[in-house]
């Protein structure tokens, strides 16, 4: 890890990650499709690259943007 938007994409893709296989190992099925969880590491994917080449406010903006998108459709702290 060589910049700050690699160290922040793999603190969110590890947060998606495991949300990801504890929703997937529960008795509960997940009603999250698992379109939402890829678009979520392909977001990662996205604003770490517009970050590492100097594109600072787009990579600022697409990791805002990843985290409402986590947060309103992935539902971290919604509790079954």
């Amino acid at each position: 890890m060589k910049t700050l938007y690699d160290l922040v994409s793999m603190i969110i893709f590890a947060g998606v990650s495991v949300l990801f296989l504890q929703r997937s190992v529960s008795p509960e099925p997940d009603e999250t499709a698992l379109w939402k969880y890829a678009v979520a590491a392909v977001g990662c994917a996205v604003a770490d690259f517009l970050g590492n080449n100097g594109l600072r406010w787009p990579a600022i903006l697409a990791f805002v943007a990843l985290a409402a998108f986590s947060l309103i459709m992935l539902k971290p702290f919604q509790r079954n």
